[in-house]
């Protein structure tokens, strides 16, 4: 005896033959190529009535984590990463060497006057 079990077994409910019937029609969509510095492609798929300055001229490539345009002729280059500044390198670009002077000078006269120590 057969204890509760599925005639089909192994099988979802819902699986067959259906195909679009059973999911709706599928969109339709245009691939785009996009290619590495190392010549790797990737393919994206966009709706076909997305304009075409909506799909993006540059993606990350997945394989290798540059970035990859449409022209396989001349694939972007990665762009050279500034090293971290610190605050004073900041503060170095804004200011003069004289106004950083005044502005010390200024900062010392204030905590003398408030110590009571005005030299």
């Amino acid at each position: 005896m057969v204890s509760g079990g599925s005639a089909i077994r192994g099988s979802r409910v819902g699986s067959g033959p259906m195909g679009e019937q059973d999911r709706g029609v599928h969109a339709d969509r245009i691939a785009v190529s996009y290619w590495d510095a190392h010549g790797n492609e990737t393919v994206r798929h966009f709706a076909a009535n997305l304009p075409d300055e909506e799909i993006p001229a540059v993606i990350d490539s997945p394989t290798s984590g540059l970035p990859a345009g449409r022209d396989k002729e001349n694939p972007p280059q990665l762009a050279k990463n500034e090293p971290y500044k610190t605050h004073l390198a900041y503060v170095k670009e804004r200011r003069t060497e004289d106004e950083a002077k005044q502005i010390l000078e200024d900062a010392l006269v204030k905590l003398r006057e408030r110590r009571g120590t005005s030299a």
